[in-house]
């Protein structure tokens, strides 16, 4: 099992079409997809009240790429991305990265 982290910087006082995009959107099309989240978080006290944190959980790379690659080019997410995007763009920057466990760490 290995796990992504993205995090997604916000314009300013865009944060709250993103969260509403993903809670309305973006999770039904992943879950038809068969992407697993693994978590969300927002910035309580840090840098940026701006940012969006997830993790998503693969088996593989390869699984990774299978299937966000089949999200990306859903026509129903490029509909509800471009709906969410009408009034400007959301997203500033998205940075990822893949995680893998240690051998000492409690999730697999």
């Amino acid at each position: 099992m290995i796990h992504e982290l993205r995090v997604y910087h916000c314009i300013p006082g865009r944060l709250p079409a993103l969260l509403k995009r993903f809670e309305t959107k973006t999770l039904k099309i992943w879950e038809k997809h068969g992407i697993r989240q693994a978590g969300f978080w927002t910035v309580l006290v840090g840098e940026s009240n701006q940012v969006l944190n997830y993790l998503l959980a693969w088996e593989s790379l390869a699984e990774r790429e299978r299937k966000w690659n089949a999200f990306m080019a859903d026509p129903e997410w490029i509909a509800a991305r471009a709906e969410s995007e009408k009034d400007g763009l959301i997203v500033a920057k998205v940075t990822n990265e893949f995680w893998q466990p240690t051998a000492f760490s409690s999730v697999r």
